[in-house]
This record gives structure tokens, sequence and C-alpha cells, in this order.
């Protein structure tokens, strides 16, 4: 008889030592859900991160709905088929068909970079060879340039001073259009024409000033605006869209593949922000690129602020996969976290602003002694239920108190 298998789930919350300010959020600490499989003598690890405002879910939302997640059905899939189909199927159908989970997308994230990175390492595959990229050509280059995000805790002379070389620029837009203005103004006169620049407004605009705000804007340099009004406004995003200005990029707006279908329906936007949690998985998010290439869309691969493993890796692994993206953004990990719970760290090349593809086996990343105080439940194959971590009361009692047993 084989050894049960087990899961084990930790919610992260580490300190920033650098904070990360924008008109939707202030982040000074990580809030990630990684979850850990072991069966027959191979790991798995994934990672979702919740956002409420993006999504409506939250780490303690995920962590009840796990909970109903048919693991031992999970575990005996794995078990029962040849890991090359189901490799195959996962790319093909994603996580929900191929292992009959149901949830919402930071669920199915969750479950689908765990098995991903399972299936990759006992097969010996890394992460470009996890994630679908219909179309695209099999070399890939060496390394992608990702682009800088100003936010509202850095004054733009510092941030040009000190955050290039530059290819492709991020604004966290302040709640003052003018000082919107006055930073892409500063940009342009620094960087010239030879970069693009776009501000996020983050759905902070009402659609009366949108049109106003787009207008001054464009007039500054700005190439885009992200997500300008409150998510899903459809017939106000077509209208804005409608008349002069910056190419919109929708962002919270587009979570799922029918919202990006909607958004395609109603011309609602030029460019979708692809994120691997917020989108449901690397699978999913890959069907949304798809989408907006039939469409005549362009896309960008995003990050969640303060990703802390395997989702840095996983939307690193959809982006060589998907090379025709507009820019790619690499988050930082490296400035927020002197220390994280993975190994090897998630690297940046600062020089050049570049990052690599991560080496695999899978996404390419393993917990370290860090992660052991961020456990909050184990599973068993063939228990009753979900358990505090036996080696921490502080988890016990937080476990117990959010997710009665």
């Amino acid at each position: 008889m084989p050894e049960p298998a087990r899961a084990t789930l930790y919610r992260v919350e580490l300190p920033m030592a650098v904070g990360f300010d924008h008109p939707a959020r202030r982040r000074s600490a990580s809030d990630s859900l990684l979850l850990r499989l072991e069966i027959d003598g191979t790991t798995g690890l994934g990672e979702c991160a919740p956002r409420a405002y993006v999504t409506g879910e939250t780490t303690d939302s995920v962590t009840s709905a796990l909970q109903n997640v048919p693991l031992d059905g999970v575990f005996s899939r794995l078990r029962a088929a040849e890991p090359a189909e189901l490799l195959a199927r996962l790319r093909e159908e994603g996580v929900a068909t191929t292992f009959g989970v149901r949830g919402t997308g930071n669920l199915l994230c969750l479950l689908e970079t765990t098995l991903l990175d399972l299936l990759g390492r006992r097969l010996g595959l890394d992460g470009r060879e996890l994630v679908p990229g219909k179309g695209m050509p099999t070399a890939h280059p060496a390394a992608l340039p990702v682009s800088q995000v100003l936010d509202l805790s850095l004054d733009v002379e510092e941030f040009l001073d000190t955050r290039g070389p530059f290819h492709f620029v991020k604004i966290k837009a302040a709640d003052d259009i003018r000082r919107d203005v006055a930073t892409v103004t500063a940009i342009r006169a620094r960087l010239g024409d030879r970069v693009p620049v776009m501000v996020d407004a983050n759905m902070s605009w009402s659609a009366e000033e949108a049109p106003g705000h787009l207008a001054a804007l464009y007039e500054a340099g700005a190439d885009l605006v992200e997500e300008p009004l409150a998510k899903g406004a459809w017939t106000e995003l077509a209208r804005l869209r409608a008349g002069p200005g910056p190419r919109i990029m929708l962002d919270e707006s587009v979570c799922t593949l029918q919202d990006a279908r909607r958004a395609v329906e109603s011309e609602a936007c030029d460019a979708f922000n692809i994120r691997v949690a917020k989108n449901g998985g690397p699978v999913t998010a890959a069907r949304v690129i798809d989408l907006a290439r039939r469409a005549g869309l362009s896309f960008q691969i995003g990050v969640q602020v303060a990703e802390v493993g395997p989702l840095i890796n996983a939307g690193r692994a959809l982006a060589f996969s998907h090379r025709d993206a507009l820019t790619v953004e690499a988050g930082q990990s490296d400035r927020f976290f002197p220390e994280m719970v993975v190994s090897p760290r998630p690297a940046v090349d600062r020089s050049a602003n570049t990052v690599l593809p991560a080496p695999g086996p899978g996404f390419g990343l393993d917990l370290n002694s860090r992660a052991e105080i961020w456990a909050r439940a184990r599973y068993t194959q063939g228990a009753a239920a979900w358990q505090p971590p036996s080696n921490s009361p502080h988890a016990r009692t937080r476990f117990a108190r959010r997710h009665p047993l």
C-alpha cells in the first residue's frame, strides 16, 4: 500500500520592506495562500493571491472553499492516470473539468498551479512546457524585458533616477489628475517617445470626469489608461473608448472568460491585463489571451502585488509562452521581501530589467524553513477533515476560529 497522500495549506503574510500604494488599496504585507501536495514521492506547490476589490474573494473565503474540495478524488486521479495524458487534459480543459472540482477563480488558481507543478516534476518539464501557448513558436528568447511601475509611494524623479532601464512604464494614478499629468509629462521629458506609458486608474474615475482626464493624459503623452471606470461599466467604457484619447486596457473588469467575451462584445477596450491569480490559473489566462488575439486586442502579462512564490514563476511561464504581450510585469518581490518562503528566490535582472524563465522542473520552487510558521492546516488522505498543524499553537487557534472543523 502506498503512503497516504498529504496536503498542507499556508497563509503567508510577509511584512513588506517597501509598501505599495494605488487608488484601490495600500499594501504593506503579502496575503497569499500556498498549497503543497505530496503523493508517492512527488510534491506540487501552488499559490493564489485573492484580492477582494478584484474578484470578491479573500484568503478566508478560499480557505473555506478548499475544505469542500474532494482531495481524495484528486489523489486517486493522480494515481490512476498517466502523467503525460493528465497534463495534456489539464492544459486543454483546466482543473475544474480535469479533476472534477468546483470553485471560483482563486481556488481554481491555487489547485491548478499546484497540480501543474506536480505533473511538471513527475515528467521533468519546466513551466514553459506546462502553460498553454497556442500559436507561439517553440524557440524561446533567453530573457524578456519587463515594465517598471511607479506607485504613489515613490517620487517621479527618484523613479526615473533609480528604476531604469525602461521598456514600459506604468503609473498608478493619484487622486489629482494634475499630478498624473505632471508625472506623464516628466517621464516623457526624460524618456522621449521611445517607451510606452500607461496610467492605471484602478476604477477610481467617474464616467463624467473620465473624458477630461483621458484628454489631459493623452496631451501629456500617455499611450494607455488601465481600468478608468467602475468594474464592468461596459456601456460607459464603450462610450469613453469611442472618443479621442489613449487606448483603454481592462484589468479588474476581466476576471473570467465570460468577462472577456462581454468586453469584446461591448467594444469596451483595446487590451486586457492578464493575471494568473485573477484569471483563475494559467489555463484560463491563456484562453483569455487567445480570445484577445482573435478579437484584435492587445494584452499584458501582469501580477498581483506581493506574490510570494509559485504565482511569480507561473506568470513568467505564461509570459514566455505568449511573447506577443505588450509588456510583462515581473513584480517587486526582490524589493518587498528581504527573505522569502521559497527557494530559489525568483530573480529580476535589475541592470537590464529582464527576467529569465524558471528553471523547473515544474515552476522550479520549493518551500524553505521560513515557510513552516505560516502553515494553517493539513489534510491526510482518508481523513474526515482538514486539521490545524500540530506544531503551531498560533496557527491552530487561528484556523479553528476562522474555520470550525
